[in-house]
């Protein structure tokens, strides 16, 4: 897990439920040199739930996570794995007696795989520990064959982990950060996409798609123009050695954050320029103190509760305004609807998704999903633009230098499902419209990590956070 990795923010939540595995995904051939593999939200019904209709008043943690499947070993069993652009390696088979309530149901649900009916799988004899905010996995070290999804290309002898035990995890891992020779001893699953030629580029592009449309896409080797718009904007990685925790992840410099209120003008937080990282493994966005409670008085909260969280009217979810997360030569405006986590419930309730923190920022998923962001192993960089959606045309890189050229085919608009205004919400001074929802039209080894838990119960409500922070600098493995 990406360390900070506010992995959960456990909620009540209506879920259908079922029996059976996960439902795969319909997936469309492949551009050649490029392979595509769709981001499931864990909500989806269609894929992690019979139509059954039995609500379960039980806290998860799985509701908020961001999936891929593989299919692994030969014959092919189909995985899912949530996706982490903030740790390296590929982990599998959680232990879901050693989780409760809808976490193991969902756990059950995402697929097992069994090394034993595998002809192809080969023992590597070396085990660890992967220790997480809340929760274990001991891992056992194979290589297998890792079949991918709408394409005839399979992967040989990729190296991951298989849980023996774990304690508190409900779902393995695809780590996609960086891999051999940085953060791990061996070729990690984006370096074994490159090595064994399934991609021409090593890069890969993150779409995690709205709360509303429950599904996104990551293309490895390559882009979707029908998933973003105008030109994308090269962000320099920050190197390890001069990173705030010294590790290698995908750190970039922030310029600054602003808020812009329905029909107001745009203000910008002071002390919001700082270096951050991008973490499709985090729920939640991590920022300073000081920031987070400036951004939360603009919400109309005065301060956190006693668990540092930070509780606004639900009115805001359905307003017209944004959070903007500005870069040199890009802003990502994210709707109020993304920036906040919504609580279902006989009385629903609505946090702000920043949470402040000392030690780390980081850009969590309620930044990602309104962020089109390529991965560019290549050049250490990360190209960004705003996120939008106006179809599906996935296509491979030739040479990571065509980066610059691409601009995305949707005319972004932000816009919320219904109308609002901040008429009768404190918290405003002055500020210009953002937007509900974003949409488009066609034109290695773990760091040594500590956590925190906290929890607090208004009725059937139960919130977990989890935080997994880095110690020191990676231990390659």
């Amino acid at each position: 897990m990406a360390p900070p990795s506010f992995r959960s923010f456990g909620l009540l939540l209506s879920i259908l439920s079922g029996r059976g595995a996960a439902q795969s995904p319909v997936i469309p051939p492949h551009d050649l040199g490029c392979v595509h593999l769709p981001i499931i939200h864990s909500t989806n019904v269609n894929h992690f739930s019979e139509k059954r209709g039995v609500q379960l008043m039980l806290a998860n943690r799985s509701d908020v996570a961001y999936y891929a499947q593989l299919s692994i070993g030969t014959p092919p069993q189909p995985v899912y794995v949530q996706l982490d652009t903030g740790s390296f390696e590929l982990w599998v088979n959680p232990d879901c007696t050693r989780v409760s309530g809808s976490d193991q149901l969902f756990c059950e649900r995402a697929g097992r795989y069994d090394s034993a009916k595998s002809t192809t799988v080969e023992s590597l004899g070396t085990t660890k520990t992967l220790r997480y905010g809340i929760g274990s996995a001991n891992i056992s070290y194979v290589t297998d064959t890792i079949t991918l999804a709408g394409s005839s290309a399979a992967l040989q002898g990729v190296q991951f982990g298989v849980a023996s035990t774990s304690e508190d995890t409900f779902s393995g891992i695809l780590g996609i950060g960086y891999g051999s020779g940085i953060a791990t001893r061996y070729l990690n699953f984006v370096d074994q996409l490159a090595a064994q030629n399934a991609t021409k580029v090593k890069a890969y592009t993150l779409a995690l798609g709205s709360k509303d449309a429950q599904e996104g896409v990551i293309v490895f080797g390559g882009v979707d123009t029908s998933k973003f718009g105008g030109p994308l904007t090269k962000l320099p990685v920050i190197p390890a050695d001069l990173a705030p925790d010294k590790v290698p992840r995908f750190w970039v410099d922030m310029q600054s954050v602003a808020i812009s209120p329905p029909n107001q003008a745009s203000k910008p937080y002071a002390g919001s320029n700082m270096p951050v990282f991008l973490d499709s493994g985090s729920t939640m966005t991590l920022l300073p103190p000081n920031l987070t409670s400036a951004i939360a008085a603009d919400f109309g909260v005065a301060g956190p509760d006693s668990n540092g969280f930070f509780r606004i009217d639900c009115a805001y979810t359905k307003m017209n305004g944004t959070v903007d997360f500005a870069f040199n030569g890009v802003t990502v405006k994210v709707p109020y609807k993304e920036m906040i986590r919504e609580v279902s419930g006989a009385t629903p309730a609505c946090f702000l998704g920043i949470t402040p923190s000392s030690s780390f920022t980081l850009l969590g998923d309620t930044f990602l999903r309104s962020a089109y962001a390529v991965f560019d192993f290549e050049n250490n960089s990360i190209w960004m633009s705003q996120a939008a959606n106006c179809g599906s045309t996935p296509a491979a890189l030739t040479r990571s230098t065509d980066l610059s050229s691409i601009v995305g085919a949707c005319t972004t608009t932000v816009s919320a499902a219904s109308g609002g205004s901040a008429s009768g919400i404190p918290g405003f001074a002055s500020g210009s419209g953002g937007s509900g929802s974003t949409s488009g039209t066609a034109g290695g080894s773990q760091p040594v990590s500590a956590g925190v838990r906290n929890t607090e119960r208004s009725g059937l409500l139960l919130l977990y956070v989890m935080a997994a922070v880095a110690v020191g600098t990676a231990v390659l493995g």
